[in-house]
């Protein structure tokens, strides 16, 4: 008995049967971070009310709280990847992997940014060295270090393997990151936001945040999916398939 396709995900894992499916996937992603996007900054900076003691200065949460889920969430999800390569052998793992690298590094600058903005008006200084904002620096340097280290080996599935053994090195500054208020004296605030008990947010600024978290979702996921492609078709070039797409695309777009 034939299995369907569409049913069977191991038919995708090869690069050439999941590349047209990323491109039916990417407007999806990209037009519903599009419609959470345009519902969470309503809800944040115009249904929201202000803030009894940060005033207005407190709707940066709405990019600076998701960024910094985004950052952790996506580094995760690169490791994991990186993890599914090492041991199965997959390109596509590895093509993953790379993939989501910029992104995950484009959400920690951001939050990086937004936290400095934050910090100076709420605890007047840009910067401090504790352990919150330390850790999400060295986050930071390890998305560049992974980017960095694959970009310099030539050979791919070696920079592919180097890489990949980075990223699960790195794993230990996740759980550092997230509980780092807890563990030590910091400047940062505890969480608002709590799966297993109440949030100590109103309801409204709840929701703006958690449509902006699901934007940012959906964008890192429609990022990815495009960047993907062209990896895919970078490293599939020498096959026939991959020459019959670079010649369906436009040669602005090539370029």
């Amino acid at each position: 008995m034939k299995t369907n396709p569409a049913w069977n995900w191991f038919h995708y894992a090869a690069p050439q049967n999941f590349y047209p499916l990323a491109g039916r996937l990417l407007p999806w992603f990209a037009a519903l971070a599009v419609v959470f996007a345009a519902a969470g900054l309503w809800v944040g900076l115009g249904l929201a009310p202000t803030d009894s003691q940060q005033g207005d200065a407190y709707r940066i949460i709405y990019v600076h709280v998701p960024a910094a889920w985004m950052s952790m969430l996506i580094y995760l999800v690169m490791a994991f990847w990186a993890a599914m390569g090492l041991i199965f052998n997959t390109r596509l793992s590895f093509m993953l992997a790379s993939a989501l690298a910029p992104t995950g590094a484009l959400m920690t600058l951001l939050a990086l940014w937004t936290g400095a903005l934050w910090g100076k008006p709420t605890w007047g200084t840009w910067w401090a060295w504790d352990a919150r904002m330390t850790s999400e620096l060295i986050l930071l340097f390890l998305y560049i270090g992974f980017i960095s280290l694959h970009a310099a080996i030539d050979d791919e599935r070696r920079a592919d393997r180097a890489a990949a053994l980075l990223a699960l090195v790195g794993v230990v500054n996740v759980p550092i990151i997230y509980f780092s208020v807890q563990w030590w004296n910091t400047l940062h605030q505890g969480a608002s936001v709590s799966l297993t008990g109440a949030s100590s947010m109103a309801q409204v600024m709840l929701m703006g945040m958690l449509l902006m978290a699901l934007a940012f979702w959906m964008y890192s996921i429609a990022a990815a999916l495009a960047r993907l492609r062209v990896i895919i078709l970078e490293r599939e070039r020498h096959t026939l398939w991959a020459q019959r797409e670079l010649m369906r695309v436009p040669a602005g777009e090539a370029a």
